[in-house]
């Protein structure tokens, strides 16, 4: 279908420069390279939805239009992370280098601006929020180009786009980084997924620690007023860089990334690679060493200790921030300063050696006591890491006893709230066992274990796996029939999970419109809130909004925004909007219901985001009834 394939090329340029910035950014232009990458990735979402609504029939709706201005920009972006990030590598510091980077920077946003500008919306079935998500977008580009210096004439911005990049930024375009036949571009496998801050939804989780987990809620990174740099400011940013930045060692550098090695790992051929990067070319399915293309004998990653200890050394040589927080005995405090912790090194380690114990009681009493280590501090929870715990305590889920089984999972929860060893809990393969103890164990267990899950899916990549391991029907159960706190961790877990489009139908034939339609008229629960939030986050998927509809919901919303909060008003006409436009049954079984008067109110006198939805639901009404 040519509408279709129109979006397959941008598509894949978006997931292009997603799989750039996965390895992360680093040098001069790093800020500029960040905040185009993430830009270029909320676009994502815009285009499936673009691609999905000709697959659903409509493929008539714009299918002459052509994406060409948005490809052509996004081919630029792309070369352009690329040969910036690789520029810090270079012994070249010209002014004139610089500035013509920054040109590039102002030319790219311009230019993705203007393709955004010129897509016709209305041709195509757009969700409310992704449009609004879209409109942000454009926002920070037009800041951006300001930035930059203003708009640039066509025919300087045409040179600048349509014709490979100026000869001295050229040399910076990684052609060498191929590894055999791995390509640093095709490394993982990762969608990304725009998603939506919903303040406050996180509010009431009971479980250990979760205070500190509404500091990694989901939302949009904020432009912010000085967080680019202009052309005038390149001469005192070139002043304030470190003329004399030391060249890493090739042999601390990951042959895959090309980075600074953070966690060292041996293959069965010798070869040594950033563990998480090998890990992602193990699980798309290959089995060849990506340096030497032999085949692997055996998938085991064996930790390089011994090179791990000489890049720390060297980091503290050369003044650099180490890659683990844990260097030498000491750990890094906020403050700048070390503290010594050699002491509690062995004792934690001595801990953790006794996990291994033949005796149930020695285990009994020291998972309890790595749980409780676990809670108090960030400093205990990189040792635990670092002394081994975390494969151990995975091993220890599938216990028969209930005790180590609840404050194994608990203590992994509790680890969990550490961003870097969120990684290492599911290199440990984690998840299957998180999901049978949310199936079985405890109800205290199956709690914590819904936590767990909420806390490792806050990483976009982890959305998917946890995602395709049978997790969500368990969640939508204990949604169902959990306690109290349970239910609201397996709605807090649900909501992350399903900003994921692949989840959101899993989540539909598991059952979760009726669990969250019972939410909705049970005031018992206390869980409107919730239950309106992952309904909005569903209904603009295209077989969750046809289940919403079948389940009877639209009489309950239409009461929420008669009787409701202002917060339940809100999000109640935001699900209504999503639900009913462009869809004439819908809009028509609106009308009959009545909605137009609390609709109208809300217009009138609801949140500002409240205002919006149903003065937007109101005219649709109105053109559905001059048809």
């Amino acid at each position: 279908m040519a509408g279709e394939e129109s979006t397959v090329a941008p598509l894949r340029l978006i997931h292009d420069v997603v799989r750039i910035s996965a390895g992360g950014f680093s040098g001069f232009f790093k800020k500029d390279c960040s905040d185009l990458s993430r830009r270029v990735s909320l676009l994502a979402h815009l285009l499936e939805e673009i691609r999905d609504s000709k697959i659903r029939g409509n493929g008539e709706v714009g299918s002459n239009f052509s994406f060409s201005d948005l490809t052509h920009a996004l081919q630029a972006a792309k070369r352009l992370v690329f040969a910036a990030n690789n520029f810090h590598n270079s012994k070249i510091s010209s002014d004139g280098v610089t500035k013509k980077f920054y040109f590039q920077f102002q030319c790219v946003t311009w230019k993705l601006e203007k393709a955004l500008a010129n897509l016709p919306y209305d041709n195509f079935d757009i969700s409310e929020e992704v449009q609004e998500q879209v409109d942000l977008v454009r926002a920070q580009l037009r800041r951006a180009t300001e930035r930059y210096g203003g708009p640039l004439n066509s025919s300087l911005l045409h040179r600048a786009l349509s014709q490979p990049l100026d000869k001295e930024i050229d040399p910076f375009l990684p052609r060498n980084r191929s590894i055999g036949t791995l390509h640093i571009e095709n490394i993982g496998n990762i969608d990304v997924e725009v998603t939506q801050k919903v303040e406050g939804f996180i509010e009431g989780n009971g479980s250990e620690n979760k205070e500190s987990l509404k500091n990694s809620e989901v939302g949009f990174s904020k432009d912010s007023d000085n967080g680019s740099i202009n052309n005038s400011s390149c001469k005192s940013m070139e002043e304030n860089k470190k003329p004399d930045s030391p060249v890493i060692p090739d042999d601390f550098l990951c042959p895959i990334s090309l980075e600074l090695m953070r966690d060292p790992v041996i293959v069965a051929t010798g070869q040594t690679y950033e563990r998480s990067y090998i890990q992602r070319w193990i699980d798309c399915g290959n089995t060849t060493c990506p340096k030497t293309q032999q085949k692997l004998k055996h998938l085991t990653l064996t930790p390089n200790y011994v090179l791990r200890s000489l890049v720390s050394q060297w980091c503290l040589k050369h003044n650099i921030e180490q890659p683990t927080a844990l260097m030498s005995g000491k750990i890094k405090k906020s403050d700048g300063s070390f503290r010594d912790v050699t002491d509690d090194i062995a004792a934690i380690e001595s801990l953790v050696r006794k996990l291994s114990s033949r005796s149930i009681e020695e285990i009994r009493a020291a998972v309890s006591e790595i749980r409780s280590l676990s809670k108090r501090s960030t400093d205990n929870r990189i040792l635990l890491a670092e002394a081994g715990a975390i494969p151990i305590l995975v091993n220890l889920l599938t216990s028969e006893d209930v005790q180590i089984q609840d404050n194994s999972v608990t203590s992994i929860l509790n680890l969990s709230i550490y961003d870097n060893n969120k990684g290492l809990i599911m290199l440990a393969n984690a998840v299957p066992s998180i999901v049978q103890v949310l199936r079985s164990g405890s109800s205290e267990a199956k709690e914590n274990a819904a936590a767990t899950l909420f806390s490792l899916s806050l990483a976009d990549e982890n959305k998917i796996i946890i995602g395709a391991s049978g997790a969500i029907p368990a969640l939508v159960n204990l949604l169902k029939n959990g306690s109290s706190r349970g239910k609201k961790d397996a709605a807090t877990a649900l909501f992350n999970l399903c900003i994921y489009q692949g989840n959101k139908g899993r989540a539909v034939r598991a059952g979760i419109i009726t669990a969250l339609l019972n939410m909705l008229t049970d005031s018992s629960t206390c869980m409107v809130d919730e239950a309106l939030t992952i309904l909005s986050v569903l209904a603009s998927h295209q077989e969750a909004k046809a289940a919403i509809v079948r389940a009877s919901t639209i009489p309950v919303l239409i009461d929420l925004l008669r009787t409701g909060l202002p917060r339940n008003k809100e999000n109640s006409a935001a699900i209504l909007l999503s639900l009913c436009k462009r869809d004439n049954d819908n809009l028509a079984f609106l009308s009959r219901l009545g909605a137009v008067i609390p609709l109208s109110e809300v217009a009138k006198n609801g949140t500002e985001r409240a205002k919006r939805k149903a003065v937007s639901l109101l005219e649709h009404l109105r053109k559905s009834q001059q048809h």
